[in-house]
Formats: structure tokens, sequence, C-alpha cells
């Protein structure tokens, strides 16, 4: 007669199984991450609510920032260990000598324009003239560059307005602004907002990479602590991909969005923890840019990324996810 074993047995013998499968960490590690509400951040978001931190023995207290800008000066002034940031405040930061390590990509999308139905703008050939709402020191800055030049216009044919994130949708719902260049959720939101806002077609013009950066004296200290990192985002990105329809719940909650509307223009993203050499394009064209424009501290010069950017976490974890030539 085959006998059946009693639940309880089972359970016990699952949990035994369970705890002799999991790593053991006889104490989390610590740090503080100063994060965007952006879903560019949704690696990190889903990291947090999922806890893969917890999972590779990481105990990460999240601060969270309306801009990349925010979340890296976070990390300069003391008050945070690593930052979620485009390239924008990382060039800012090599070209001032600062000691950051460039850990990894882990996303990359377009920034876009929003425009008013009453500024009668329908492309970027009708922007002369008009009022544009946008952000110094971020990638919006940049795109914004970019967009004028692709337009064949300059800065003395617009009137350009620095706000910060926060202040863009209630500036263009109060129509003193034609025009807002930025990024998600800022877009969506005020698009939403704002009846009759419509997006224009600028994909091509500049799309800004999201990154994990920390202070190298931080990392050298720490080592360990980014090797489990880079295995928690790699595990949030499986996730994000494996699980679109929750992702999409978990990072509208933090980013203050509709799911629906993040639904929308949830293929906009590339969701990867990588280092490769779309992203040292990224930071050159950015570095070249403040060249050209002026916008850098005095006496500086190309930076090399190659010693900014630091592979070692990301190599120790999954080689094959360094794609940079000659790393």
């Amino acid at each position: 007669m085959r006998l059946m074993p009693n639940t309880k047995s089972v359970l016990v013998m699952s949990g035994i199984i369970t705890l002799l499968s999991a790593p053991a960490f006889a104490e989390k590690m610590k740090a503080r991450l100063a994060q965007s509400i952006s879903p560019l951040a949704a690696i990190a978001t889903v990291a947090k609510a999922k806890d893969f931190y917890g999972k590779h023995g990481l105990e990460i207290e999240v601060k969270y920032f309306t801009s990349g800008k925010r979340s890296l000066a976070a990390v300069m002034g003391g008050g945070a260990d690593i930052a979620t940031n485009a390239e924008s405040p990382t060039t800012a930061a090599a070209m001032a000598k600062q000691p950051i390590a460039f850990l990894a990509r882990i996303n990359y999308a377009f920034v876009k324009t929003l425009v008013s139905e009453k500024s009668g703008i329908k492309g970027i050939s009708d922007l002369a003239g008009k009022k544009i709402g946008y952000t110094v020191g971020t990638g919006g800055e940049v795109y914004t560059n970019y967009l004028l030049k692709k337009a064949g216009i300059t800065k003395n044919d617009v009137t350009l307005v620095n706000m910060r994130p926060q202040e863009l949708l209630p500036a263009m719902a109060a129509g003193s602004v034609d025009a807002i260049n930025s990024w998600e959720p800022n877009i969506t939101n005020a698009k939403r907002a704002v009846k009759g806002a419509s997006i224009i077609d600028t994909k091509g013009i500049y799309a800004e990479s999201f990154n994990v950066l920390t202070l190298r004296p931080f990392l050298e200290k720490n080592p360990e602590l980014f090797v489990r990192l880079m295995r928690s985002y790699i595990d949030a990105e499986k996730f994000l991909k494996e699980n679109p329809e929750e992702s999409i719940e978990i990072v509208a909650k933090r980013a203050g969005m509709e799911p629906s509307d993040l639904k929308a223009i949830w293929n906009d993203y590339t969701f990867s923890v990588v280092l490769d050499d779309k992203t040292v394009n990224v930071l050159k064209a950015h570095a070249t840019w403040r060249l050209e424009t002026g916008n850098h501290p005095e006496g500086a010069t190309m930076p090399d990324f190659m010693k900014v950017i630091e592979p070692g976490p990301l190599k120790e974890v999954d080689p094959s996810r360094i794609k940079i030539k000659g790393m």
C-alpha cells in the first residue's frame, strides 16, 4: 500500500528546502539610494517593491527626487550613497573631476515635447517665436538644444523658461508657456491635465540614458554591496519583462501616473542592466555639447569615461552584460 505524506510533513520539508536553497546573509549591507520618481528608474522601483534588495542581502533606504540631477546632488552632498540619474549630471560631475563611479545603465528613452492646443505648433518647424519650458542641468536642456538645431532655429528665435520638473505642468495649464520639453511622467501627466495638449514628433532627436552612480571612495569600501546591487537590478529587469502588467502598476504608483497612461508608453523604454558602447556614446555626445556651448567648469576637457565607468560589480555578476570595446 502506498502511503501519502501528511500535510504537516510536506510543509516542514518544503521549508527546509527553501532555507537550504536561499542565500544566507549574516547581516544585511545598508546603503541610501537617491532615486528619481520617473519611470526611467523602473528597475530600481521594482527592486524595492519586490524586495530584490532583501533577497540579495541589502537594506536600501530610498529617498525620492523629481530629477536625476537632484539625486546625484544628494550623493555629492553626503545625503545618499547611490544615485539613479541621466547623463547630464553625470557629465557635469565628471568634468568637475568629482570621484564618481558609473556602474550600469538601467534604461534608455527619448525626451519629448508637449505643446498646447492654442500654440498652433504642429511640428518642430513651428517652434520659432514660442515660449518653451525646460529644466536646466538635465537631459531636457540638451534635448532642447538639439531640438532647436534640428528645427533650424536658435535660442534667439524662442523664449526659453527654466523650470523645475514639477513646475512644467502648472505652467502649461496656465498658458504661460506654449510647449514643454521633458521626460516622463512630466509629459504624460501634463497631457492628461491640459485639454487639447499633444506630443509632437521629435523621436530620434535625443534619447537619454538612465544610470546607477556612486562615489568611488564608497564603492572601494563596499565592493560586495554593489555586486549585490547588480544582482538585485538584474532580478528586477527580469521581473519587468516577465510581468509587465504588475510592473506597470508598481511603477505608475511611484511615478504618480495612471497605469493606463504608463502602459501606453511602456514600450518607449529599454529596460536593461548593461554597460555598452551606446552608453559611452551618449556620455561623449553630452560632454561634447557641454564643451561646444560652454556649459562646463572653467578649464574642463573631454573626460576619459573609461576611467569613470566601473565595470567590476556588473562583470562579476554577468560578464555578458559588459559590451564596451576594450573593456
